[in-house]
């Protein structure tokens, strides 16, 4: 059995790591609504979707009503003060600094949105640990809708191709990590199953990104280069 100041220690870690992976999706969320051109209750939502939207749909999958983010609102208040954070820094600039907020917007996005999805992946594989779930799929599943399910949220609300579909085996990259996290849990314990899955999401992640890997798809005659 593990000691009480063992299961404060863990939860201070995991509460760490859920603080991180808000204020990373929130800024994302709040970086393509800017893009979008959206006021700032629209960055705001978009922010907040981001960053609660995986664990949403994940709470209900659960039964857990209501969600988390009702029951702690913390979580939702950071991702509000993260996007008019990011907002009024990037308002007040905006005159001298546009051309190199575009040129840094995929960069940024790139980052938050890999530090999101690491971070998410292993918390929902956690959540339904915590609940006594052990099935192996149920909880790879919970890992992926965490990690991903608040971006697409984001990119339907925002009118984008979700980005899940087609950016950098982004989805693959929460499936293989939140495997790793399963699968290694009953040999390495929670804490270090959850980080040898979010390691192998960011790697995974920024190898694709830097080597432009991508799953093969069928493109139509139209978008090919003409020679």
């Amino acid at each position: 059995m593990p000691s009480l100041q063992h299961i404060n220690y863990l939860n201070a870690i995991i509460l760490a790591m859920e603080l991180t992976g808000t204020i990373a999706f929130a800024s994302s969320g709040a970086m393509l609504a800017i893009q979008k051109q959206m006021d700032l209750f629209g960055v705001c939502v978009l922010g907040v979707t981001t960053s609660v939207g995986g664990g949403l749909i994940r709470d209900l999958l659960l039964g857990i009503i209501p969600p988390n983010m009702f029951r702690k609102p913390i979580y939702t208040i950071i991702a509000v003060l993260t996007s008019i954070i990011l907002f009024s820094i990037i308002y007040t600039r905006r005159n001298r600094k546009n051309k190199k907020i575009a040129e840094a917007y995929n960069r940024i996005m790139l980052i938050f949105d890999t530090i999101g999805l690491g971070i998410f992946t292993v918390v929902g594989i956690n959540t339904g640990r915590n609940l006594g779930y052990e099935q192996v799929f149920l909880l790879i599943f919970l890992g992926v809708i965490t990690g991903v399910g608040g971006g697409l949220l984001r990119d339907i609300m925002a009118q984008e191709m979700p980005y899940i579909l087609t950016k950098h085996i982004y989805a693959c990259a929460s499936i293989l990590g939140a495997a790793v996290c399963v699968l290694t849990g009953s040999r390495l314990g929670d804490l270090w199953s959850m980080t040898a899955g979010m390691i192998v999401v960011l790697l995974i992640r920024f190898l694709a990104t830097y080597y432009r890997w991508n799953l093969p798809k069928i493109q139509n005659n139209n978008d090919r280069e003409k020679p």
